[in-house]
This record gives C-alpha cells, structure tokens and sequence, in this order.
C-alpha cells in the first residue's frame, strides 16, 4: 500500500509514522538529548561557535545521545530553505554534490553509565550553494521516521557591513532594550531591485526565538552600492534581557557551584540547583556567561567525556504565582517552550519547579513567562548592560536561481567584555 505523504504550509506531516517535520530545531522522540550542532571554529569547548559555517568549509558537526543500549540505523539529508525558514523549490542536484542521503555511523556506547546511551556524531557535508539548510535525522532510511531537525546556514560572503553606533529611538526603551544600526556594502555583487529581492534577518545569542525577519532597510543608496538600516521601530529593537543564570554539575561525586545537594539513592542521580529569586526589581550585575548554551563536561571517571551520566535536576524559582506560563528556557531544551520544561507552581512553598533530565555539564539557563500582562523577562529583568551577541544574515534572490542566497554573514557583540 502506497504511504500518503500531506504537504502543508508549517511543514511536512508525515501519517505513517505521526511525526511532522517542524522547519526548526526539534526532537521527535523524547529519548534524543543533548543535542548540539556547531561549527569547529577552534573556540573554547564550553562555548560552540554556532551552526553557520562558509561555502567553502565542512566545520559543522552533529553530535547527540539516543537513550538506548544499542545502536540505530540512522541516516541524514539536507533540505534547502528560503530565508523564512520554508523549503525552496531547488531540486537536491542544485545545491548537492553527492546523493543526498549519509550514514550516521560514527557512534560511541557510554561507559559504566546508570543511564546508557548511545552518543552519535556527524559531520555536515558540504554544498554547491549558500543559504538556509535544514538538517533532518530520520531511522532505517526511512524519512517519515523523523529523530530530530537542525537549522544550519551555509554563508559566501560578497558584502560587508559596517556598525553604526548612533542610537535612535524611543528613549524611554534605552535602559532596557537594544538597538542595531548598520550599513550594508554589496559592491562585491551585483543586485537588482534590492527592496524585493534583499532580506535580512537579525537574531540576539544563537536564537531563533529572539530574531527580527525581514527587516526592511531604512535607505537604499544604488549609486553607492549600500543598503542602510536605522532608526528601527519600537518593534525592531531587542530586549536586552540579563545575563544567563548558571549551573555547574560537571561532577556528579562534588557538584560545583549553584548546586544545592545530590541525592545518590535514585538511578539515574536527583540533584537539586541552588533555589533561584527573581531578578525582576534588581540592578544590574556584571558577570560572564556563554550567552544561554550549555558544554558537556566530566570531572568524574578520569574526566572521560563518554562515561559522562545523566541525572534528574530540579530548578526552583522561588515567587509568587504569576498570570500565566513559565518556563525554564537554555540551549539544552534548543530554546523551546514544551510541557517537559514548563515549570509548576507549589502552593504551599510559594515556588515554582521544574525536573529535567540532563547530562553532567556546566549549564545556562533562564526563566520566561509566556503571559498577556507579563513582559517574557519578568524574573529575570532586562538591562543596555548586558553583553549579548547578534548575528546579521543577508540574503539575495537573484533570477538564477530562484532561491534565497546567503551571500553575507556578520556577528556584532555587545558591551563586549
């Protein structure tokens, strides 16, 4: 009997298997951790560089646990997309250079784990051509059998940018929002009617929760061969936000800072995070994190990374009980508001908790509110201080072809440290 594959417009569902295709960063089965997908830019291990890596390199690497005592046959393929995150109409020989399936071989069994896994790890192959791919990972070569998605970009670079630091704007937003004023140089290229086939997206720490599509340019200055963007709208500036909390349990035997006690009699181990207050009415206060993402450390078992377990962590937000809902949001969950990270509210202790399992490591995280009065950063606040990373894409449609290139990729921190 032939398999009925429904096309519709938020993805691909797929009936045989009740699993539909999400053009983002997702799991599909709820035994898929850890997942990271980064660029192998040489940078400290506990901060990745993220998933964007140029034509002309393979640096991208796929790395994840499946909670099992043995392996899978997984395999993997690309999917070209359009800069709203949407398939493209380009056939896999357009952008492929060999058949668009790969083996997910490369894996390791955990070693002397209360929780056994399998970790599995990939490496991106490379493209013909830049722009927007979704990575999906799907069981015995069968596609309908999705195990997780990952957004990646392939850059090539013709343009430059140049920061603009005038600052524009509702001045009652400055002390806690920010904002980006840039120009863009394509001498590099030619493009024609910009203000259609040009589209530029901005998003703050490696999220795509908080980025800003299509954002339109304030001037376009053809005998200059510049796109300028200024004087955002209200709706075009980002919330500053805080600096991530954090956590460190990369040893399970002496728990390291924020951590509260370990209870050693439960397989896998419970271990509880130092209960945390808001930070709603406080200044602001300077210290370093690494922008809401989490690194896979062992200081346990000679600090071998694949004898790194897993345990049950308890977050605890210590308020009274808001209107609507709240969520324990980080890199680790890939920024997603799901009801296995939607915190519960304890009447009689006045707190909202959360329990989520998680691998030993060092952790960022954050609380957000999802409410009809409540700004998203009620308990953690939002201040100009705060050092944040923003990414600059610019994509071109040219007639040939008809896709959405990303033909120029920038990162602009600020309130460096």
């Amino acid at each position: 009997m032939m398999t009925t594959f429904l096309l519709i417009i938020a993805g691909l569902f797929f009936p045989e298997a009740n699993k539909r295709l999400l053009f983002e960063n997702a799991t599909y089965e709820p035994q898929i951790k850890s997942v990271q997908l980064y660029n192998l830019s040489g940078q400290p291990a506990r901060s990745h560089a993220p998933a964007v890596t140029h034509i002309g390199q393979s640096r991208l690497v796929l790395e994840f646990d499946d909670l099992q005592n043995d392996i899978n046959s997984y395999y993997a393929r690309l999917i070209h997309c359009n800069y709203d995150w949407t398939a493209s109409n380009l056939r896999d020989l357009d952008f492929m250079r060999d058949y668009n399936e790969f083996n997910v071989n490369d894996y390791v069994y955990s070693n002397n784990t209360y929780t056994p896994y399998v970790h599995y790890t990939f490496r991106v192959p490379g493209v013909k051509l830049p722009g927007n791919y979704l990575l999906i990972v799907y069981r015995d070569g069968n596609k309908s059998d999705l195990i997780l998605s990952h957004r990646i970009m392939v850059f090539d670079n013709k343009t430059s940018l140049e920061k603009d630091n005038q600052l524009s704007g509702a001045l009652t937003l400055r002390s806690t929002n920010q904002q980006l004023n840039f120009i863009v140089d394509y001498k590099g290229i030619e493009i024609v009617n910009p203000f259609q086939s040009v589209h530029v997206v901005v998003r703050q720490n490696f999220r795509w929760d908080k980025s800003k599509l299509d954002v339109q340019p304030s001037f376009v200055r053809e005998d200059r061969n510049q796109i300028e963007y200024r004087l955002f709208g209200d709706d075009k500036h980002f919330e500053a936000g805080n600096e991530f909390r954090f956590v460190d349990f990369r040893s399970l035997n002496f728990p390291g800072q924020n951590t509260a006690r370990i209870d050693k009699s439960s397989r896998p181990f419970h271990l509880w995070v130092q209960p945390d207050e808001s930070r709603e009415h406080q200044v602001y206060s300077q210290y370093t994190d690494i922008n809401g993402q989490f690194s896979i450390e062992n200081l346990d078992n000679g600090r071998d990374i694949n004898a790194a377990d897993y345990a049950d962590v308890t977050f605890t937000l210590q308020s009274k009980e808001v209107s609507g809902q709240v969520y324990i949001m980080g890199e680790f969950n890939q920024w997603r508001k799901e009801s296995n990270n939607q915190m519960q509210f304890n009447t009689a202790n006045q707190s909202y908790t959360s329990t989520i399992l998680l691998k030993q490591g060092w952790y960022n995280y954050a609380y957000e509110v999802v409410s009809d009065n409540l700004p998203a950063y009620f308990f953690e606040g939002s201040h100009y201080e705060t050092e944040n990373i923003y990414e600059v894409f610019f994509y071109y449609r040219p007639f040939q072809p008809n896709a959405d290139l990303l033909i120029g990729y920038f990162q602009l921190p600020v309130n460096v440290r």
